[in-house]
């Protein structure tokens, strides 16, 4: 029995949180949203000449190559770094573009508004990152020292009773402005006592100390 392509079997397990299908790059700036949700996330592989289905169409990979490098360098910011590969399966030539989880976050995708924009990657879609998943990012190499006084160890108590805790809802608790609860809700993202969980309508917030 004939060996599956490897790539063919990574075509099987469908798109999802590190793999994204596109047909052809015909729009460089939405093609760096893509790219910079990968990096601000987990990381992840663009196959390239994949329909939505699954369904190899091919492309015409100088020009795509070159697509990928417009988006790659023009339309992030800071440039998302990214290793391709060109493959040829059932006689069709297809790209694979591997991007690593980022060491710059975050990284910003230039829109159609001009604007800079960052994006994370939750399921299979890009995500419009808020902006406390934002400034932790930024935060990340930042060496501060970090101390709980009754405020924040109230604001981590009330996110541990219960399922899951929104930032307007820690704002009306505790009467506090949503700057100052963001600062808060990153310091406790930093000392890996809470967890940031984005989906499509809303970021809500997780004991991970339970």
């Amino acid at each position: 029995m004939p060996t599956k392509h490897p790539i063919k079997e990574l075509i099987e397990s469908g798109e999802g949180l590190q793999l994204d299908f596109k047909q052809l790059i015909q729009n460089p700036r939405k093609i760096a949203k893509s790219m910079v949700s990968f990096a601000n996330t987990h990381g992840g592989d663009l196959l390239i000449g994949v329909r939505d289905n699954g369904s190899i169409s091919g492309i015409k990979s100088e020009d795509e190559i070159h697509m990928l490098e417009l988006a790659a360098s023009f339309h992030c910011k800071p440039e998302v770094p990214y290793h391709v590969e060109e493959i040829i399966i059932e006689g069709k030539t297809i790209l694979k573009a591997t991007i690593p989880k980022g060491k710059d976050k975050p990284y910003y995708a230039r829109g159609e508004d001009d604007k800079w924009w960052v994006y994370v990657r939750v399921n299979d879609k890009c995500i419009l990152a808020s902006k406390t998943s934002v400034d932790f990012m930024r935060s990340q190499d930042k060496a501060t020292k970090l101390s709980l006084g009754k405020l924040e160890q109230g604001i981590l108590k009330f996110i541990a009773e219960r399922e899951k805790t929104t930032l307007p809802e820690i704002c009306k608790k505790f009467n506090l402005g949503k700057r100052r609860a963001s600062r808060i809700l990153v310091d406790l993202m930093k000392l890996q006592a809470i967890r940031s969980h984005t989906t499509e309508k809303a970021e809500f917030y997780t004991s991970a100390l339970s």
